[in-house]
């Protein structure tokens, strides 16, 4: 009975150490190999940002060596804005407003979560900051919560937030 005790211990651990190990491969590959565009292509949490990203003509810059950090609203983040907002920042005529607020979400450098922590405020593309607050457990970029942090790309690092941020003024 012990013996076989010992031999299902060992499948159990040998799969769970299998799955713990690809997952890991598997991150690392996709972290080392996509930039931030692809990265966020692949999810289609971010079909909206990356809508904007390309009606902005911010793709190449996007995809240049970096590295960036992009603070990245989810749909249901684009969903929150006024009825119309993202139709109306979509229209050729609003590319200059839509690109001041997209590079309001960016900042040079490849920011971790523990480096964010440390700060009050970061300098972003756009050229304002943005305000960092660090609450109950929580990481609030102006009034967006960080909802997921370090997403590692080929030249960056993605956290994901709850809302648009739009630079003041």
């Amino acid at each position: 009975m012990k013996s076989m005790f010992i031999k299902a211990t060992k499948l159990v651990s040998a799969v769970v150490l299998t799955v713990v190990f690809s997952a890991s491969v598997l991150a690392n590959h996709h972290g080392s190999k996509m930039d931030i565009v692809d990265t966020a292509a692949s999810n289609s949490d971010f079909s909206t940002l990356v809508a904007a990203v390309k009606a902005a003509g911010l793709v190449d810059a996007l995809k240049g060596e970096g590295p960036l950090t992009v603070f990245a609203p989810t749909n249901e983040a684009f969903a929150k804005l006024p009825a119309g907002t993202v139709e109306s920042l979509l229209l050729p005529e609003n590319k200059d407003k839509l690109v001041q607020i997209l590079t309001y979400h960016v900042v040079a450098g490849k920011v971790m979560a523990a480096d964010v922590v440390k700060v009050d405020s970061a300098k972003t593309l756009e050229g304002s900051s943005v305000t960092v607050t660090v609450a109950n457990g929580g990481v609030k970029i102006d009034n967006a919560n960080v909802i997921k942090t370090d997403i590692k790309t080929s030249n960056g690092v993605i956290h994901v937030i709850d809302s648009v941020i739009m630079p003041k003024g």
